[in-house]
């Protein structure tokens, strides 16, 4: 997850970190592809539901590494107390947002 210019901190991830993410991501766009045939052929429900379910599980752990990644990486290692705080509060915003 290189630096993103929207974000007021600059903060790095290890590439192979990234690369794994992004590998779940595509698995997701992959999943959420094949829901999108299953309807086009009109598949039975419960198929196209059990996809979906694989692709909200898909996201669910995606989130969870991100969650982790971001206190490891953006909040344990920043450069300083006032950083680390700032860093800890956006998450706390998101979190809220995310548990809704």
């Amino acid at each position: 997850m290189a630096k993103s210019h929207a974000h007021p901190h600059p903060h790095t991830h290890p590439d192979d970190e990234t690369a794994a993410l992004r590998l779940r991501v595509r698995k997701i766009v992959g999943q959420l592809q094949g829901v999108e045939k299953m309807m086009e052929a009109d598949r039975d429900c419960a198929e196209v539901l059990t996809q979906i379910i694989s692709a909200r599980r898909g996201l669910k752990s995606l989130s969870e590494k991100l969650i982790h990644s971001h206190f490891h990486h953006c909040i344990e290692a920043a450069s300083d107390q006032a950083e680390a705080k700032r860093n800890l509060r956006e998450m706390l915003v998101v979190l809220e947002r995310y548990v809704e």
